[in-house]
């Protein structure tokens, strides 16, 4: 990993950035005491993301258990089993490509205008600023939220959601949340969703909160399916993209991709496979299951290092080929695979192109790593064009 990958995840989570740093020499799968099996290797990765039926996403060790605590055994559910395939089925369609383009467009198009001109005029921009916006902004017209125009309000959507995911920091040896961070979990879902009730009773079909009202969801579930996509939607998207312009910056490349604009598409690939924005994901073993020789026992927790994972294939190169092993594993694999993935594509895909069509080379003046934060981030990136 580059240096500044590297102070990425040192400051956003030592213990994780540790935990990467010592499975350089772990196994392609081994156990790890009070912390539980550790996966590697890309292929036995999508093993066990695809076996359902073995890992769980909702019993202790999957993101699922801290969700069920802070909204209830209905929320858990939403994780796995009927309630998950009927969740996705009736809200696959906000989500393909086409969908993605238009939602991308429509909610951040006239935002990547202004950027555009800005940077043609040679101002310096605060790219980590701008997307933590842009991700607000997206994620506030999928859920069908209205926030009004001003940028704050949705940089504050960021913040909250941020603030409310860092709380799963430190449940690595256990998703068991202790009755403080439960109370103000709950205390920051309830400013997230502020604007639920009145979105869950006026949005249209063509938003997942007016899904889930016409699928007869809860109020109380929708506020939980929304708080949960609220920080799948914003912290991943925003570090994925500006991560992305980072590494073609200190790479060098991103000159080759203004020379060649058909490397676009091995740019986004390859920017998130190197940043991997969910380095870490978490299974909880269902059933006594052997993987690769290793018997792994009903109860305990597996955690797949994603980052690891992926980063094995080598060094960020847009001109690196499609590697079958770890296609598309920086967004999950399996029933669980991230149902946004056409979107935070899009994102990525829309950032860089604005950046080219300032029609210069840029270059990183300044930049300062978010601290004590789940999905490592840039706190601030100064770019300037020229």
């Amino acid at each position: 990993m580059n240096r500044h990958e590297a102070r990425l995840l040192r400051r956003g989570n030592p213990w994780l950035y540790a935990l990467l740093r010592a499975s350089l020499l772990a196994p392609p799968i081994g156990r790890v005491p009070r912390v539980g099996w550790l996966v590697t290797d890309p292929v036995l990765a999508r093993r066990v993301l695809n076996d359902h039926g073995n890992f769980s996403m909702s019993g202790e060790g999957g993101v699922g258990h801290m969700w069920g605590q802070l909204f209830g055994p209905e929320m858990a559910d939403l994780f796995d089993g009927a309630t998950h395939t009927k969740v996705r089925t009736a809200a696959r369609d906000l989500f393909t490509e086409q969908a993605a383009a238009e939602l991308v467009e429509r909610a951040q198009g006239a935002h990547y205008r202004r950027l555009t001109e800005r940077l043609s005029a040679g101002e310096d921009v605060d790219l980590a600023a701008e997307t933590r916006v842009l991700a607000g902004r997206l994620v506030a017209d999928l859920l069908g939220l209205k926030l009004g125009s001003r940028d704050d309000a949705y940089a504050e959507l960021f913040s909250v959601g941020e603030r409310l995911a860092s709380l799963a920091l430190g449940t690595t040896s256990s998703t068991e949340l202790p009755r403080h961070k439960i109370e103000e979990a709950e205390a920051l879902a309830g400013r997230l969703t502020a604007a639920v009730p009145d979105a869950y009773a006026t949005a249209g079909h063509d938003t997942v909160l007016g899904r889930c009202r016409e699928m007869g969801f809860s109020l109380d579930l929708s506020r939980g399916l929304a708080t949960l996509l609220a920080i799948a939607g914003t912290e991943t998207g925003a570090s994925g993209t500006s991560r992305t312009v980072a590494l073609l910056h200190d790479s060098g490349q991103h000159r080759l991709l203004l020379e060649d604009p058909s490397l676009m598409p091995n740019a986004v690939r390859e920017g998130l496979r190197v940043s991997t924005p969910a380095p870490v994901i978490g299974r909880h073993v269902a059933g006594d299951v052997t993987v690769s020789g290793k018997r792994l026992r009903r109860g305990e927790r597996v955690m797949v290092l994603t980052y690891r994972a992926n980063n094995g294939a080598g060094p960020f190169d847009i001109t690196r080929d499609y590697i079958p092993d770890t296609r598309q594993l920086w967004f999950g694999a399996g029933r669980h695979l991230c149902l946004g993935a056409a979107v935070a594509r899009t994102q990525v895909m829309r950032m860089l192109e604005t950046l080219s069509e300032a029609g210069r080379p840029w270059r990183i003046v300044s930049r300062e790593p978010a601290r004590r934060v789940l999905v490592p981030a840039y706190r601030s990136l100064i770019v300037r064009p020229g």
